[in-house]
């Protein structure tokens, strides 16, 4: 049976065709109608493919609670961090044009990083700095060990100097002030020593236009969304699809406070965000997935050799640098390292969720979550517009449910 996955046409299997049990899988419906019920959730839309091909597309609950309009298959969402996932892969199509190498300085290609500095401590009260010992490298950018971060995950001196988080300064910076606050706030440790969240993929996204000499939504509608029939994928939602966006509640269901997600504001980015700033649809996103699942191609489609792909999904990080992912952002990822691109599994133990050593994900920060597990053949994409805390819960919740449904 033929459907559509974003704009390709892909064989759609029978659950059981493919390994997962129908009436396992039918315990997704349950769990995620009984947290809609619940009034913690708006509505949601889950993926899953198996041995390249589609198991399950369904949607469930609210696009937009306030009018009660119907969750669909085909609703845009703003997936945040998981842009991240996809500049990265344009880095390493360039690595393999030969364009750049992964030791190269980021100084290459923006001059104005050529003088960064490191805090000398973390102290609230001290801006001290000294000269690193040496310059992040696009390596360190790909697996988060350049040394910057994000304001709002810290409170030192040196933190304060960040311009926000990717969203929040695409919005209220021009890319040359952006730049301009980049080169002034103090790295928090040497690249390469340490694991750090923050805009290292912005400034990937910077170094792709540099290198490209085009915008970076250019970039990758030329070299990752049109190859891969990704419709609905871009940096905006197009006025003629505003109707099938994704919308959040309107306050957050554990702590009453005011929420809401970029997309859905007036507000617009003076610059496109390769830390936070695409839209895309599960379908569409399943087809990235798809990719990566298939050693970097799909459907007669090649995006990246397998041997780059091996390299993005290997762990880059040292075991002790590993623990920052579940101790400051995921508790559930204890046991995960990072690759170029995506936190990547130590081994099947240790971790919360259930998952399979070598699997990889990332996540964005208002409800959208993927995840790829090469040894069972299966990728997994999750969309909801669940911008607070309660995305933690749902990232384990939907795990849990679709590695329940395996039966082979």
């Amino acid at each position: 049976m033929q459907t559509t996955l974003g704009g390709i046409d892909i064989e759609r299997a029978d659950p059981d065709d493919v390994g997962l049990s129908p009436d396992r899988l039918d315990r997704i419906r349950t769990a995620l109608e009984r947290e809609i019920a619940s009034g913690l959730l708006p509505g949601a839309v889950v993926g899953i493919t198996r041995a390249g091909r589609l198991a399950y597309l369904e949607a469930f609950g609210s696009r937009d609670k306030s009018n009660g309009e119907p969750m669909a298959t085909d609703a845009i969402f703003s997936v945040a961090s998981m842009t991240k996932a996809m500049v990265s892969t344009v880095i390493m199509q360039l690595m393999e044009e030969g364009r750049l190498q992964l030791s190269d300085p980021v100084s290459k290609f923006i001059p104005q990083l050529a003088e960064l500095k490191v805090a000398v401590s973390l102290d609230p009260a001290s801006a001290a700095t000294r000269a690193p010992e040496r310059i992040p490298t696009i390596q360190d950018l790909l697996r988060h060990t350049s040394g910057m971060t994000y304001r709002d995950r810290g409170a030192s001196a040196a933190h304060k100097l960040y311009p926000g988080s990717s969203i929040v300064a695409a919005v209220k910076h021009t890319k040359a002030e952006f730049i301009e606050a980049m080169a002034k706030a103090p790295l928090l440790f040497d690249p390469g020593t340490a694991w750090e969240y923050g805009f290292s993929s912005d400034i990937l996204g910077l170094v792709v236009e540099e290198v490209l000499k085009q915008p970076l939504g250019d970039a990758l509608q030329a070299r990752l969304w049109g190859p891969l029939g990704m419709v609905d994928t871009g940096f905006k939602v197009a006025a003629e699809h505003a109707q099938r966006y994704a919308r959040c509640l309107p306050a957050d269901p554990l702590t009453g406070q005011r929420q809401q997600i970029h997309h859905g504001t007036y507000d617009s980015m003076q610059w496109e965000s390769g830390g936070g700033g695409a839209v895309s649809t599960t379908a569409d996103y399943l087809r990235f997935t798809e990719m990566l699942c298939g050693a970097g191609e799909v459907g007669g489609v090649r995006i990246l050799g397998p041997k780059t792909v091996e390299l993005m999904t290997s762990d880059h990080l040292l075991p002790e640098q590993g623990r920052r992912i579940a101790d400051t952002m995921d508790p559930s990822a204890m046991g995960y390292g990072f690759g170029l691109g995506f936190a990547v599994r130590r081994q099947s133990g240790l971790s919360s969720i259930p998952g399979s050593a070598g699997d990889f994900y990332w996540s964005g920060v208002y409800g959208t979550y993927f995840w790829v597990d090469p040894k069972e053949q299966m990728t997994c994409v999750f969309m909801a517009a669940a911008p607070g805390l309660l995305r933690l819960r749902y990232r384990q919740l939907i795990r849990g449910l679709v590695y329940q449904s395996i039966v082979d």
